[in-house]
């Protein structure tokens, strides 16, 4: 009898094993995605900072709210422009400006980061794959901040058109005259366009240069980023006397061409709508789909390094 016990108390060692559970891959996205937001502060604290002090600024200035509109209303429309609907178009850009930038040092330093502090050795310890890793990152200035971007503007313009109804409301003024005049909804509409367009579609090449190059480089990944399209412009200037490929990055940076340069300016003889469709035909642009095939690129030479690189 004992000895049936003790048979039965010997079971392999495979049948005490707990099978531990299998995740989705796109469940491990996106916790991935959330410990890059909790991880980099900074890729939303940054624009709401610089809203915050747009709309400080703005407050400021609202002394001066009831003697611009009525200088206004006797202007031409370029003029009233001016005076009026410049502060939003103003505070759109320059939270881009700082999506943007946050974007770029993001990626710059999203894995290189990492090698450097030696957390690359514990993050390889968990079951992530190396693509997964690269394109939560990758998600950042290509998914989260442009969304984020376009929340905060359409958040501070509506605090500007409130804070501006509410003064010349105070002031006796006519407040559907302002409303006739900022078009928000129609510029909302404008913003969310060039946002996917430009900082998306446009600037993904950027992003996919900055994450291989923060893969790769053991230091100094700001000069590794800079100096070689640098050496690319210098040495086709000097051999061919030419800057088609400065050009090109120029053009890239603008979104494609001179359309998208000023994307949010509701200017008197450019209805935003009629912007909207201006630009409609940039997907068309064998540019664009040529820098997306270089960002898939990018990513997956930036997958491929960090699968063999080690702390620095």
């Amino acid at each position: 009898m004992s000895t049936e016990s003790d048979a039965m108390s010997g079971t392999p060692l495979e049948s005490q094993v707990v099978a531990a559970p299998v995740v989705s891959a796109t469940r491990l996205l996106y916790w991935s995605v959330r410990r890059e937001l909790w991880e980099s502060r900074s890729t939303y604290i940054a624009p709401l900072a610089v809203a915050a002090l747009i709309l400080f600024g703005f407050l400021v200035s609202a002394i001066r709210l009831p003697g611009q509109m009525r200088a206004a209303m006797a202007l031409g429309p370029t003029q009233q422009y001016e005076l009026i609907d410049r502060p939003y178009d103003l505070a759109a850009l320059l939270i881009m400006f700082t999506a943007f930038v946050v974007g770029a040092f993001y990626s710059l330093d999203a894995l290189y980061g990492e090698r450097r502090d030696r957390s690359i050795l514990f993050w390889k310890s968990l079951p992530v794959s190396d693509l997964t890793t690269v394109l939560s990152k990758a998600s950042i200035p290509l998914v989260v901040l442009p969304l984020f971007t376009v929340a905060i503007t359409v958040a501070t313009q509506s605090i500007m058109l409130l804070l501006h109804s509410g003064v010349l409301l105070g002031s006796g003024l006519s407040v559907p005259a302002l409303w006739s005049h900022v078009s928000v909804f129609q510029m909302w509409l404008v913003l969310l366009y060039h946002v996917f367009i430009v900082h998306v579609l446009w600037h993904a090449p950027f992003y996919g240069w900055l994450l291989l190059v923060s893969a790769w480089a053991r230091r100094a990944p700001f000069i590794w980023a800079v100096v070689p399209p640098l050496a690319i412009a210098v040495v086709e200037r000097i051999a061919f006397n030419t800057s088609h490929f400065a050009s090109m990055l120029a053009s890239r940076v603008a979104g494609g061409g001179e359309s998208l340069r000023m994307p949010v300016a509701i200017g008197p003889s450019l209805h935003p709508l009629a912007q909207l469709a201006q630009n409609a035909g940039d997907l068309s642009d064998p540019g664009l789909w040529i820098g997306l095939a270089v960002t898939a690129a990018f990513l997956a030479l930036a997958v491929r390094v960090r699968r063999y690189q080690g702390p620095i």
